[in-house]
Parts: C-alpha cells; sequence; structure tokens
C-alpha cells in the first residue's frame, strides 16, 4: 500500500513523499482501517519539522486523524465490524491503510458526509474538552484569539449552545465577515486601534474571566490585557509562536493564572463515561448543525506538497483533507 513518509525532519512540503509498504495488520484490540478522508492539522506539520510535543522515530509516518472503513478486526475486538464506518486519531493516518486502537475510534452516522468525519475527533473533541476544563458558567465571558481557526469555531460554537458569552480575536478585520457567514459574531479584529475598546462595546463592559491563547508571542500579553482581575488564561497553541510575552504586573498584582491544555494528555485521562459524554455531544452537534466542520480543498496524498501549501495560506476557513 502507498503512505505519506518522511526520513528526516524539516518542511512538511519537501520532505513528505509517497512510499510503498506493507500492508498493516491488526493486532489485539486493534483494527485496520481503510482511509477514506484525512485532515491536515497543524501539529501534523509541526511533527514532520519536529518542533512538536511528540518525536517519531525517522522514517516515520504522518498524520493522526481520519475517517475510513474497517477492513479487519484484531483479537479481541468486539465493539467494530468489518465494513463500518469510523474516524479517529491514529499515528500514520495520512496511508491507504492504517492500524488504530478499537477502543479509540468512534462510529460514524451515515447522516455525516466523509468531510465532517475526517475532522469529527481531533478538534471537536479538543474544543470542548477545552471548554469543558475552562468550566465557565452560562453567562459567564470568555475571551479567545485565533477565533477563525478551526478550535476558535468550534469553541464559539459549542459555549454558544451552553448559554456562554465569547468574545473573539482575529488579527485582521476581513476574519469579522468570515467568521459573521459563519453565524460567529462578538469579534474584534487586532490589527486595528481601539480594539480593546470594541472588546468593551461587545461585552457591555461585563467581566471577562476565562482567557484562550492559540497564538503566543505577543498575542499572550495583549489576551491578558483585556481579561479581568483574578481571570484564568490557558495556553492553547503557539500559531504565531511557542515563546509568549506578557506583563509580571498582570499575573503578581492582578491574580491572573496561567495554564496549558493540550489534548494528547487531557483526552486520553478521561473516564469512559466522560468520553462517551464527550464524542456523543460532538456527534449529535455535528449532526444537528451546531457545529460546522467547513473542507477547504482536497488532495491525493500524492499531492501533499500543495495541501501543505493549501493548509498554510492566510485566511483559509475549512480544514485541507487528504484522500487515498
Amino acid at each position: 500500500m502507498r503512505a505519506l513518509i518522511h526520513r528526516q525532519f524539516g518542511s512538511p512540503a519537501h520532505e513528505l513523499h509517497v512510499e510503498e509498504v506493507p500492508d498493516p495488520v491488526a493486532g489485539p484490540g486493534e483494527v485496520v482501517v481503510r482511509m477514506t478522508a484525512s485532515a491536515i492539522h497543524n501539529h501534523d506539520l509541526l511533527t514532520v519539522s519536529g518542533d512538536y510535543g511528540f518525536t517519531p522515530s525517522l522514517p516515520a509516518r504522518a498524520g493522526t486523524e481520519a475517517t475510513g472503513v474497517v477492513e479487519s478486526l484484531g483479537e479481541g475486538v468486539t465493539n467494530l465490524a468489518v465494513g463500518q464506518r469510523v474516524a479517529g486519531g491514529a499515528f500514520g493516518a495520512w496511508s491507504e491503510k492504517f492500524v488504530a486502537r478499537a477502543a479509540g475510534l468512534v462510529p460514524v452516522p451515515d447522516v455525516l458526509d466523509d468531510d465532517t468525519a475526517a475532522q469529527l475527533v481531533s478538534m471537536p473533541a479538543s474544543a470542548l474538552a477545552l471548554l469543558n476544563a475552562i468550566g465557565a458558567s452560562e453567562g459567564e465571558w470568555i475571551a479567545q484569539n485565533a477565533a477563525g481557526g478551526t478550535v476558535g469555531r468550534l469553541v464559539a460554537q459549542f459555549a454558544q449552545s451552553r448559554g456562554v458569552n465569547v468574545v473573539g480575536l482575529v488579527r485582521r478585520r476581513d476574519g469579522i465577515a468570515e467568521l459573521a457567514d459563519a453565524g460567529i459574531g462578538r469579534i474584534a479584529a487586532t490589527n486595528e486601534d481601539g480594539w480593546r475598546e470594541r472588546v468593551a462595546e461587545i461585552t457591555g463592559g461585563a467581566a471577562i474571566v476565562h482567557g484562550v491563547d492559540s497564538v503566543g508571542g505577543p498575542a499572550t500579553g495583549d489576551m491578558l490585557s483585556i481579561l479581568a482581575d483574578g481571570a484564568h488564561l490557558t495556553l492553547f497553541g503557539g500559531m504565531g509562536s511557542w515563546q509568549f510575552e506578557g506583563s509580571m504586573n498582570d499575573i503578581i498584582f492582578r491574580g491572573i493564572t496561567i495554564d496549558g491544555f493540550w489534548g494528547s494528555k487531557v483526552l486520553p485521562a478521561l473516564t469512559p463515561d466522560e468520553r462517551t459524554a464527550l464524542f456523543g455531544e460532538v456527534i449529535a452537534k455535528a449532526v444537528s448543525g451546531d457545529i460546522t466542520l467547513a473542507v477547504e480543498q482536497r488532495f491525493a496524498l500524492a499531492g501533499i506538497a500543495a495541501a501543505v501549501e493549501s493548509h498554510d495560506r492566510r485566511g483559509r476557513t475549512g480544514k485541507v483533507l487528504l484522500t487515498p
């Protein structure tokens, strides 16, 4: 079968190539899935470049989330069936077939197409788990940057369904209109003068008690500046920089606390009941349309260089998918 492989760390567009590899075999508790579509996430590309929290041994495969059809079952698997559509995480998903833990896969209802199923788990689950970890109550205000990204959109949509208020920050004015087209409002553009006053106008002066920073660099300080005294800031990602800049005054004198969130640690730590509830809510809201999972473009595995270029394009409003 064919799979995307990189033999050294570096630019994903240059280092990833299609190679012939042996067909996978399911071990105990595992299944082989024939991939039909797989999403490109930021962390996938950071892993290939060697800049993520997980470093695979070389040569390495790539990709972490896909949807497909169960082709074979390993010993002891009773919760899935051959021919069943599934979605979920498995390292090496950018291949014609991949092996995944049966317990880590989610059955896909027929009403959801592959475009949605291919990105059903990683970002929606992380966004919902993040919202759960924040613990915002109905009527409270959250601020988040990277509001136009997939997680930003999902946090806003999940929060809206729970009665939690969200003010989003984007780095350009065009992003406000793009989010409005997706039914998401309460957005301020940080490249405009007076954006902090615009945030206060959106919230009506209410205290913003939780913040989510997915950008890093000076954006962290911008986020701290609009949070209320005693607020809580969660670092989710580093789309701009893996270093963050902020004033010690906000921490020492204003009592703002900072922590980090990594789905790869949080999601596996869920109890079976918590996991069932989380993915049940994700699927229900995807079916109802309360959350939307847009697709920008689709590329075959051999078109990975163009796919990476599309993923990195400024102003992208949906996921880029790979297909066999």
